[in-house]
């Protein structure tokens, strides 16, 4: 089953077609306090929004956001929108979101109530009571394939290590996984099938990698937050190599969710670990897994136009190749992270409910096959590779034949072999 995350499909249509109405007439500086306070925007989204000239761009970067913020976000601003005595403009949205609940009351009453409705990774928001959930396997085949690690070989470690960061501690390093999958029934969230699935595979790779693993389940944004707090303050990150983080959850652009419905920031978590906050791990390479969704838009694909799959491109010039080090060690506040994504910005990910996540399932696989002999960045290639020829099986939903595509983003300083069942003098 295709699991994407948003507002409902009729609340955004909603706001589609007031979209120049409300472009003009919102009056944004108050209403976007409320909505920080709600927990729907930050102060670092409102800081962007207010850096655009004039009201009427700024209503509008505002409502090319607000859909992408998760299933609670049409509520809070017309809840905002009272708030700040622009309820003329919540009477005309709710209008129209009325008129468009009757146009699928008179859908029911020809089709009858016996449609799919499929869903994709994320925070879906409920199903309309006239739609029977149907789970749709994108891919044929059930349960998840964790295949064994394959260990480097001490020749590759002597061949490899003056380029690479020193990985070589007993263990390799902690990592934390923080898995969410049932969610407060208050809130629009749903179950994520597959999720433990994700979760299982990772501890295993994990583990077979050399790292010492903990694992929560099930934890609101806060005890996410306390979680990672008490990881990052361990003093036995002083006596290991690295250290790796792995979030599952329902998710929005910057942020996940807890399983109370309340979203963990980012890069809140990201700055827990910086130079500055977590001198233990200073040099040490720190890798995070974000398998949540970052906006509601499915990516439909595109047919690719006959010819060559890659095109050439230029490469880069090299700059400040000779520059002096400066003489005063000093470091950067964030440094030697690597995080890899599972769907670009605005992209909903998808989960198999049999086999887990697409991004995790490539993930595992990859790692497990390559990092013998290949550097993590690298890796991370391969997974975008088997991401980007996946394509989804669900005929006669949304989601037949969609794609996704995997990102990653990087501080690293030097090359990150995680070098596997290597351990120097056994």
């Amino acid at each position: 089953m295709l699991v994407a995350c948003g507002m409902q499909r009729c609340h955004q249509e909603a706001l589609k077609k007031n979209r120049v109405m409300l472009a003009k007439q919102l009056v944004l500086k108050e209403l976007m306090e409320h909505m920080i306070e709600k927990d729907i925007i930050t102060t670092e989204m409102m800081e962007v929004i207010q850096a655009k000239s004039g009201s009427f761009s700024q209503n509008v970067e505002f409502l090319n956001l607000l859909p992408k913020r998760g299933p609670n976000a049409f509520s809070a601003f017309c809840e905002a929108l009272r708030e700040t005595k622009q309820q003329h403009l919540e009477a005309v949205i709710l209008k129209t979101t009325s008129s468009l609940s009757h146009g699928v009351a008179r859908l029911e009453h020809c089709c009858g109530s016996n449609l799919p409705f499929p869903t994709s990774e994320s925070c879906n928001s409920k199903r309309p009571r006239w739609i029977e959930p149907m789970e749709h396997s994108l891919d044929n085949g059930d349960g998840p394939s964790i295949p064994p690690v394959k260990y480097c070989t001490p020749e590759f470690y002597r061949d490899h290590r003056h380029l690479a960061y020193k990985l070589i501690s007993e263990p390799r390093g902690l990592a934390l996984i923080l898995s969410n999958v049932h969610f407060n029934s208050e809130k629009d969230l749903e179950y994520r099938a597959g999720g433990d699935v994700d979760c299982a595979s990772l501890d295993m790779l994990f583990k077979h990698l050399g790292y010492q693993v903990t694992v929560f389940h099930d934890q609101t944004a806060q005890e996410m937050q306390n979680a990672l707090e008490r990881f990052s303050k361990l003093p036995d990150h002083q006596d290991v190599d690295s250290c790796i983080v792995a979030l599952l959850s329902h998710g929005v652009e910057g942020a996940v969710y807890g399983s109370d419905g309340k979203l963990l920031q980012l890069q809140e978590a990201f700055r827990l670990f910086d130079n500055a906050n977590c001198p233990n791990l200073q040099n040490k390479p720190k890798m995070f897994f974000i398998q949540a969704c970052r906006g509601d838009e499915t990516d439909r694909g595109v047919d690719q136009r006959d010819g060559k799959e890659w095109s050439d491109s230029p490469g880069c010039e090299e700059s400040d190749a000779n520059k002096e080090e400066n003489l005063k060690l000093r470091l950067p506040t964030c440094s030697d992270m690597i995080c890899g994504y599972a769907c670009l910005k605005g992209t909903a990910a998808m989960r198999n409910t049999k086999r887990g996540s697409w991004y995790i399932e490539a993930l595992t696989s990859v790692f497990a096959e390559d990092s013998r002999d290949t550097h993590v960045a690298d890796m991370l290639v391969k997974v975008n590779r088997q991401i980007k020829q996946r394509e989804g099986y669900a005929p006669g939903t949304e989601f037949h034949r969609c794609k996704e595509m995997s990102e990653y983003c990087s501080t690293l300083c030097r090359d990150l072999y995680l070098f596997p069942g290597y351990l120097p003098g056994k």
